[in-house]
């Protein structure tokens, strides 16, 4: 992606986070994800296995991927999220990336038990899973890893949650390991 792109997009998803009312802290906490996760797909756009991933998607995802936080900081803040960025008539693959970004995903069964829509919102396409593990290793605006931030899924959900090995899972495929 070129240097005037990525400004231009920086730009203009903070401006959009603002004006939903997101606070300084949640827009510089998706400028960091939105870092790394574009590091992460130029990245796999390098190894020749791969299939290409959409770097504009994947950082234009990343930079809005809280922007439910606006109204809400709880769990079901991406389900909200993507619903405020389908009023604001965003694509829908951004949309996407909103509603499924929310630890390694929430299935249909977690999604009923906390109130929110019995469908899936599993992280599918690559641009998906990156946003969602690039977020799960930033803590606030800092990066940590994932063995920090599998242990504090664990401390939230338990050390037996299913989103514990979906989290491991999923930074494993992200990465290329699996």
């Amino acid at each position: 992606m070129e240097e005037e792109d990525k400004e231009r997009i920086k730009r203009e998803c903070i401006k959009l986070l603002r004006e939903v009312g997101c606070d300084k802290a949640v827009v510089r906490h998706c400028v960091a994800v939105a870092e790394l996760a574009l590091e992460i797909a130029i990245n796999r756009n390098r190894v020749e296995d791969f299939d290409r991933v959409d770097e504009k998607l994947v950082y234009t995802g990343a930079l809005l991927h809280d922007m439910g936080r606006a109204r809400t900081h709880a769990v079901n803040h991406g389900f909200v999220g993507g619903e405020m960025a389908r009023e604001l008539k965003l694509p829908e693959d951004v949309v996407r990336i909103i509603q499924r970004h929310v630890g390694a995903g929430i299935t249909a069964e977690e999604a009923k038990i906390l109130g929110l829509p019995a469908r899936d919102f599993i992280p599918e396409t690559m641009e998906e899973k990156i946003v969602t593990d690039a977020d799960n290793m930033i803590n606030g605006a800092r990066r940590t890893g994932i063995e920090e931030a599998i242990a504090d899924l664990k401390a939230k959900l338990g050390k037996m949650h299913p989103s514990i090995n979906r989290a491991i899972a999923l930074h494993e495929e992200v990465m290329g390991e699996r």
